[in-house]
Protein backbone atom coordinates (compact mmCIF):
# COMPACT_ATOMS: atom_id res chain seq x y z
CA UNK A 1 0.00 0.00 0.00
CA UNK A 2 1.44 3.23 -1.13
CA UNK A 3 0.81 6.06 0.89
CA UNK A 4 1.04 10.30 0.33
CA UNK A 5 1.61 12.90 3.04
CA UNK A 6 1.34 16.72 2.16
CA UNK A 7 1.55 19.31 4.52
CA UNK A 8 2.20 23.27 4.23
CA UNK A 9 3.17 24.40 7.47
CA UNK A 10 6.02 23.31 10.23
CA UNK A 11 2.86 22.36 12.23
CA UNK A 12 1.64 20.37 9.79
CA UNK A 13 4.39 18.78 9.07
CA UNK A 14 5.20 17.13 12.80
CA UNK A 15 1.31 15.62 12.55
CA UNK A 16 2.63 14.47 9.13
CA UNK A 17 6.19 12.89 10.53
CA UNK A 18 3.57 11.09 13.23
CA UNK A 19 1.08 9.66 10.61
CA UNK A 20 4.04 8.63 8.67
CA UNK A 21 5.79 6.65 11.08
CA UNK A 22 2.72 4.92 12.12
CA UNK A 23 1.61 4.02 8.80
CA UNK A 24 5.17 3.00 7.66
CA UNK A 25 5.08 0.90 10.92
CA UNK A 26 2.29 -1.43 9.09
CA UNK A 27 4.52 -2.00 6.04
CA UNK A 28 2.74 0.48 4.32
CA UNK A 29 5.08 2.54 1.52
CA UNK A 30 4.90 5.96 2.77
CA UNK A 31 6.14 9.50 1.48
CA UNK A 32 5.99 12.96 3.31
CA UNK A 33 6.25 16.41 1.52
CA UNK A 34 6.68 19.53 2.69
CA UNK A 35 4.91 21.64 -0.16
CA UNK A 36 6.90 24.84 -1.05
CA UNK A 37 5.70 27.89 -3.40
CA UNK A 38 4.26 26.03 -6.78
CA UNK A 39 4.86 22.54 -5.45
CA UNK A 40 1.00 21.61 -5.04
CA UNK A 41 0.25 20.64 -8.81
CA UNK A 42 3.14 18.91 -10.07
CA UNK A 43 2.80 16.72 -6.16
CA UNK A 44 -0.70 15.92 -6.64
CA UNK A 45 -0.41 14.78 -10.28
CA UNK A 46 2.26 12.58 -9.69
CA UNK A 47 0.75 10.84 -6.25
CA UNK A 48 -2.85 10.44 -7.65
CA UNK A 49 -1.92 7.85 -9.98
CA UNK A 50 0.82 6.45 -7.96
CA UNK A 51 -0.59 5.72 -4.73
CA UNK A 52 -3.32 3.97 -3.41
CA UNK A 53 -3.99 6.66 -0.72
CA UNK A 54 -3.23 10.22 -0.38
CA UNK A 55 -3.28 12.34 3.04
CA UNK A 56 -3.79 16.34 2.73
CA UNK A 57 -2.51 17.37 5.99
CA UNK A 58 -4.65 21.17 5.37
CA UNK A 59 -7.87 22.46 4.01
CA UNK A 60 -10.70 20.51 2.67
CA UNK A 61 -10.74 23.60 -0.02
CA UNK A 62 -6.82 22.81 -0.63
CA UNK A 63 -7.24 19.26 -1.42
CA UNK A 64 -10.17 19.64 -3.16
CA UNK A 65 -9.04 22.61 -5.83
CA UNK A 66 -5.76 20.37 -5.95
CA UNK A 67 -7.49 16.81 -7.15
CA UNK A 68 -10.24 18.27 -9.11
CA UNK A 69 -8.27 17.82 -12.51
CA UNK A 70 -7.61 14.53 -12.07
CA UNK A 71 -10.84 12.50 -10.78
CA UNK A 72 -11.73 9.24 -13.07
CA UNK A 73 -13.94 7.29 -11.35
CA UNK A 74 -15.00 5.38 -7.83
CA UNK A 75 -13.04 2.08 -9.42
CA UNK A 76 -9.68 3.67 -10.11
CA UNK A 77 -9.86 7.09 -7.92
CA UNK A 78 -6.96 6.46 -4.94
CA UNK A 79 -8.29 7.51 -1.29
CA UNK A 80 -7.83 10.77 -0.05
CA UNK A 81 -8.38 12.14 3.17
CA UNK A 82 -7.93 15.54 4.83
CA UNK A 83 -6.34 15.97 7.90
CA UNK A 84 -6.82 19.48 9.60
CA UNK A 85 -2.87 20.51 10.76
CA UNK A 86 -4.66 20.59 14.87
CA UNK A 87 -5.46 17.04 14.29
CA UNK A 88 -8.93 16.99 15.51
CA UNK A 89 -10.65 15.42 11.99
CA UNK A 90 -10.08 12.82 9.52
CA UNK A 91 -12.26 13.21 6.72
CA UNK A 92 -12.92 10.62 3.91
CA UNK A 93 -13.03 12.98 0.59
CA UNK A 94 -13.26 10.75 -1.94
CA UNK A 95 -12.84 6.88 -2.76
CA UNK A 96 -14.36 6.31 0.10
CA UNK A 97 -15.77 2.79 -0.39
CA UNK A 98 -14.14 1.29 -3.29
CA UNK A 99 -10.50 3.16 -2.85
CA UNK A 100 -10.96 2.62 1.25
CA UNK A 101 -11.06 6.22 2.27
CA UNK A 102 -14.01 5.66 4.99
CA UNK A 103 -12.43 2.93 6.43
CA UNK A 104 -9.06 4.61 6.36
CA UNK A 105 -10.35 8.16 7.62
CA UNK A 106 -11.59 5.47 10.92
CA UNK A 107 -8.56 4.21 11.14
CA UNK A 108 -6.49 6.83 11.32
CA UNK A 109 -8.84 9.13 13.62
CA UNK A 110 -8.03 6.26 16.07
CA UNK A 111 -4.28 6.77 15.58
CA UNK A 112 -4.33 10.29 16.26
CA UNK A 113 -7.30 10.72 18.36
CA UNK A 114 -9.29 12.61 16.11
CA UNK A 115 -12.80 12.07 14.90
CA UNK A 116 -13.24 10.75 11.47
CA UNK A 117 -16.22 12.46 9.31
CA UNK A 118 -17.74 10.23 7.32
CA UNK A 119 -20.49 11.31 4.80
CA UNK A 120 -21.14 8.50 1.83
CA UNK A 121 -25.11 8.15 2.96
CA UNK A 122 -24.90 4.19 3.37
CA UNK A 123 -22.65 4.87 6.36
CA UNK A 124 -24.29 7.72 7.91
CA UNK A 125 -27.72 5.35 7.85
CA UNK A 126 -25.69 2.44 8.58
CA UNK A 127 -26.55 0.48 5.77
CA UNK A 128 -25.01 -2.25 3.99
CA UNK A 129 -22.45 -0.63 1.38
CA UNK A 130 -21.92 -3.67 -1.47
CA UNK A 131 -19.05 -1.97 -2.77
CA UNK A 132 -17.11 -1.61 0.44
CA UNK A 133 -17.75 -5.31 1.43
CA UNK A 134 -16.87 -6.22 -2.14
CA UNK A 135 -13.12 -4.76 -2.13
CA UNK A 136 -13.01 -5.68 1.38
CA UNK A 137 -13.14 -9.47 0.33
CA UNK A 138 -11.15 -9.31 -3.07
CA UNK A 139 -13.89 -9.28 -5.29
CA UNK A 140 -14.06 -7.05 -8.38
CA UNK A 141 -16.86 -4.85 -9.42
CA UNK A 142 -17.29 -5.33 -13.14
CA UNK A 143 -19.84 -2.67 -13.66
CA UNK A 144 -19.61 0.13 -10.79
CA UNK A 145 -22.28 1.72 -12.81
CA UNK A 146 -25.12 -0.32 -10.84
CA UNK A 147 -23.75 0.38 -7.40
CA UNK A 148 -25.63 3.52 -6.86
CA UNK A 149 -28.58 1.96 -8.06
CA UNK A 150 -28.04 -1.08 -5.08
CA UNK A 151 -27.60 1.19 -2.55
CA UNK A 152 -30.26 3.53 -3.10
CA UNK A 153 -32.90 0.48 -3.10
CA UNK A 154 -31.22 -0.59 0.46
CA UNK A 155 -31.56 3.12 1.28
CA UNK A 156 -35.24 3.14 0.14
CA UNK A 157 -35.98 -0.31 2.47
CA UNK A 158 -36.31 -2.00 -0.48
CA UNK A 159 -35.14 -6.30 -0.50
CA UNK A 160 -32.05 -6.89 -2.82
CA UNK A 161 -31.39 -10.40 -4.38
CA UNK A 162 -27.94 -12.11 -4.29
CA UNK A 163 -27.11 -15.02 -5.95
CA UNK A 164 -24.02 -16.33 -5.66
CA UNK A 165 -22.03 -19.11 -7.23
CA UNK A 166 -19.94 -19.46 -4.37
CA UNK A 167 -21.24 -20.15 -0.72
CA UNK A 168 -22.30 -17.32 1.41
CA UNK A 169 -21.97 -17.46 5.42
CA UNK A 170 -25.22 -16.82 7.32
CA UNK A 171 -27.08 -14.37 7.99
CA UNK A 172 -27.02 -12.13 5.19
CA UNK A 173 -27.44 -8.30 5.96
CA UNK A 174 -30.31 -6.45 6.35
CA UNK A 175 -32.18 -6.06 3.20
CA UNK A 176 -30.06 -8.81 1.54
CA UNK A 177 -32.20 -12.35 0.25
CA UNK A 178 -30.70 -14.83 -1.19
CA UNK A 179 -31.65 -16.23 -4.44
CA UNK A 180 -31.15 -18.84 -7.01
CA UNK A 181 -33.15 -17.32 -9.81
CA UNK A 182 -33.63 -13.30 -11.07
CA UNK A 183 -31.08 -10.93 -8.74
CA UNK A 184 -29.55 -7.59 -8.32
CA UNK A 185 -26.16 -8.72 -7.39
CA UNK A 186 -24.63 -11.83 -8.63
CA UNK A 187 -21.11 -12.90 -7.43
CA UNK A 188 -19.78 -15.22 -10.25
CA UNK A 189 -16.65 -15.88 -12.34
CA UNK A 190 -19.01 -15.92 -15.21
CA UNK A 191 -19.08 -12.34 -17.43
CA UNK A 192 -22.06 -13.47 -18.92
CA UNK A 193 -25.64 -14.00 -17.69
CA UNK A 194 -27.83 -12.40 -15.05
CA UNK A 195 -28.01 -9.16 -17.10
CA UNK A 196 -28.48 -5.76 -15.60
CA UNK A 197 -27.28 -6.78 -12.16
CA UNK A 198 -24.56 -5.76 -10.44
CA UNK A 199 -21.59 -8.02 -10.84
CA UNK A 200 -19.24 -9.11 -8.26
CA UNK A 201 -16.05 -11.19 -9.14
CA UNK A 202 -14.08 -13.20 -7.62
CA UNK A 203 -10.44 -14.44 -8.14
CA UNK A 204 -11.20 -18.33 -8.17
CA UNK A 205 -9.96 -19.17 -11.05
CA UNK A 206 -6.30 -20.79 -12.32
CA UNK A 207 -5.70 -21.24 -15.75
CA UNK A 208 -3.41 -23.79 -16.66
CA UNK A 209 -1.62 -24.01 -19.75
CA UNK A 210 0.72 -25.65 -22.09
CA UNK A 211 2.35 -24.52 -24.98
CA UNK A 212 4.92 -25.84 -28.06
CA UNK A 213 8.52 -24.49 -27.20
CA UNK A 214 9.17 -20.39 -28.50
CA UNK A 215 5.07 -19.41 -28.63
CA UNK A 216 5.24 -15.88 -27.90
CA UNK A 217 3.25 -13.92 -25.35
CA UNK A 218 1.57 -12.06 -27.90
CA UNK A 219 -0.20 -15.82 -28.90
CA UNK A 220 -0.10 -16.83 -25.59
CA UNK A 221 -2.57 -13.65 -24.83
CA UNK A 222 -4.32 -14.26 -27.98
CA UNK A 223 -5.35 -18.00 -26.71
CA UNK A 224 -6.10 -16.26 -23.39
CA UNK A 225 -8.19 -14.08 -24.66
CA UNK A 226 -10.26 -16.17 -27.15
CA UNK A 227 -10.45 -18.66 -23.97
CA UNK A 228 -12.81 -16.23 -21.80
CA UNK A 229 -14.73 -14.57 -24.65
CA UNK A 230 -15.76 -18.30 -25.60
CA UNK A 231 -16.19 -19.61 -22.15
CA UNK A 232 -18.03 -16.08 -20.81
CA UNK A 233 -14.97 -16.18 -17.93
CA UNK A 234 -14.69 -12.77 -16.77
CA UNK A 235 -10.62 -11.82 -16.73
CA UNK A 236 -10.98 -10.56 -13.01
CA UNK A 237 -11.42 -14.27 -11.86
CA UNK A 238 -8.12 -15.37 -12.90
CA UNK A 239 -5.86 -15.57 -10.36
CA UNK A 240 -2.59 -17.09 -11.58
CA UNK A 241 -1.42 -19.38 -13.64
CA UNK A 242 -0.07 -22.96 -13.67
CA UNK A 243 2.13 -25.47 -15.28
CA UNK A 244 5.02 -28.17 -15.59
CA UNK A 245 7.94 -27.35 -14.61
CA UNK A 246 9.49 -27.98 -17.43
CA UNK A 247 7.81 -25.01 -19.11
CA UNK A 248 9.30 -22.98 -15.57
CA UNK A 249 11.58 -20.37 -17.65
CA UNK A 250 9.64 -20.64 -21.15
CA UNK A 251 9.75 -16.53 -22.35
CA UNK A 252 6.41 -16.14 -23.60
CA UNK A 253 4.48 -17.68 -20.95
CA UNK A 254 6.37 -15.79 -18.23
CA UNK A 255 5.85 -12.34 -20.53
CA UNK A 256 1.97 -13.22 -20.70
CA UNK A 257 1.92 -13.58 -16.97
CA UNK A 258 4.12 -10.11 -16.42
CA UNK A 259 1.89 -8.61 -18.63
CA UNK A 260 -1.44 -9.36 -16.99
CA UNK A 261 0.17 -9.15 -13.82
CA UNK A 262 -0.19 -13.00 -12.72
CA UNK A 263 1.97 -14.91 -10.16
CA UNK A 264 2.98 -18.51 -12.44
CA UNK A 265 3.70 -21.71 -10.77
CA UNK A 266 5.15 -25.15 -12.00
CA UNK A 267 4.64 -28.46 -10.72
CA UNK A 268 6.79 -31.74 -11.84
CA UNK A 269 5.24 -34.12 -13.74
CA UNK A 270 5.01 -36.75 -10.99
CA UNK A 271 3.08 -34.32 -8.87
CA UNK A 272 0.83 -33.78 -11.61
CA UNK A 273 0.49 -37.32 -12.23
CA UNK A 274 -0.87 -37.96 -8.29
CA UNK A 275 -4.03 -35.12 -8.75
CA UNK A 276 -7.15 -37.00 -9.20
CA UNK A 277 -9.86 -36.83 -11.65
CA UNK A 278 -11.16 -37.25 -14.90
CA UNK A 279 -8.66 -35.39 -17.33
CA UNK A 280 -8.10 -35.41 -21.22
CA UNK A 281 -5.42 -37.64 -21.70
CA UNK A 282 -2.73 -37.80 -24.61
CA UNK A 283 -0.17 -40.38 -25.33
CA UNK A 284 1.96 -37.66 -26.90
CA UNK A 285 1.80 -35.63 -23.88
CA UNK A 286 3.16 -38.18 -22.00
CA UNK A 287 5.88 -38.93 -24.41
CA UNK A 288 7.03 -35.36 -24.04
CA UNK A 289 6.66 -34.68 -20.43
CA UNK A 290 5.86 -37.83 -18.38
CA UNK A 291 2.43 -36.88 -17.83
CA UNK A 292 -0.86 -37.54 -19.97
CA UNK A 293 -2.27 -33.74 -19.30
CA UNK A 294 -0.38 -30.77 -18.46
CA UNK A 295 -3.26 -27.55 -18.98
CA UNK A 296 -5.97 -29.32 -16.90
CA UNK A 297 -4.05 -31.33 -14.32
CA UNK A 298 -2.06 -27.97 -13.25
CA UNK A 299 -5.01 -25.90 -13.28
CA UNK A 300 -6.34 -28.26 -10.61
CA UNK A 301 -3.80 -28.45 -8.81
CA UNK A 302 -3.06 -24.56 -8.58
CA UNK A 303 -6.88 -24.34 -7.50
CA UNK A 304 -5.90 -25.97 -4.48
CA UNK A 305 -8.05 -27.88 -1.79
CA UNK A 306 -11.32 -28.53 -3.68
CA UNK A 307 -10.67 -26.84 -6.45
CA UNK A 308 -12.76 -28.39 -9.91
CA UNK A 309 -12.34 -27.99 -13.66
CA UNK A 310 -14.30 -25.37 -15.04
CA UNK A 311 -13.33 -25.54 -18.62
CA UNK A 312 -11.34 -28.62 -20.02
CA UNK A 313 -8.80 -28.37 -22.43
CA UNK A 314 -8.50 -25.82 -24.97
CA UNK A 315 -6.31 -25.59 -27.90
CA UNK A 316 -4.90 -22.61 -29.79
CA UNK A 317 -2.13 -23.09 -32.20
CA UNK A 318 0.03 -24.42 -30.10
CA UNK A 319 -1.11 -23.49 -27.46
CA UNK A 320 -3.26 -25.37 -24.69
CA UNK A 321 -5.41 -23.96 -21.91
CA UNK A 322 -7.74 -25.07 -19.22
CA UNK A 323 -9.41 -23.37 -16.21
CA UNK A 324 -10.07 -24.55 -12.81
CA UNK A 325 -12.18 -23.04 -9.88
CA UNK A 326 -11.66 -22.73 -6.37
CA UNK A 327 -13.80 -22.80 -3.34
CA UNK A 328 -13.74 -19.18 -2.42
CA UNK A 329 -16.13 -18.83 0.98
CA UNK A 330 -17.88 -15.73 1.13
CA UNK A 331 -18.73 -14.12 5.10
CA UNK A 332 -19.80 -10.45 6.22
CA UNK A 333 -19.25 -10.80 9.26
CA UNK A 334 -15.25 -9.56 10.64
CA UNK A 335 -14.27 -8.88 13.76
CA UNK A 336 -17.66 -10.24 15.24
CA UNK A 337 -19.16 -6.80 13.19
CA UNK A 338 -21.47 -6.65 9.92
CA UNK A 339 -19.42 -5.83 6.98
Amino acid sequence: MKTGLIAFSETGMALGKSIADSLSADDSRVSLTRCEAGCLAVWTREHFTRDDRLIFIGSCGIAVRAIAPHLKDKTSDPAVVVVDEAGRFCIALLSGHIGGANAFAEKLALRIGAVPVITTATDVHGTFAVDTWAVSRGLTVANPELIKRVSARLLAGEPIAVKSLFSLSEPLPEGLIQTDGPCDVVITCLSAGDEGALRLVPPAVTLGIGTKKGIGADAIDAAFQRLLEQEHVHSASIRGVCSIDLKSDEPGILAFCRRRALPFHTFSADALARVPGDFTSSDFVRSVTGVDNVCERSAVLGSGEGGKLLVRRTAFHGVTMALAVSPFPLQFQQNGETQ
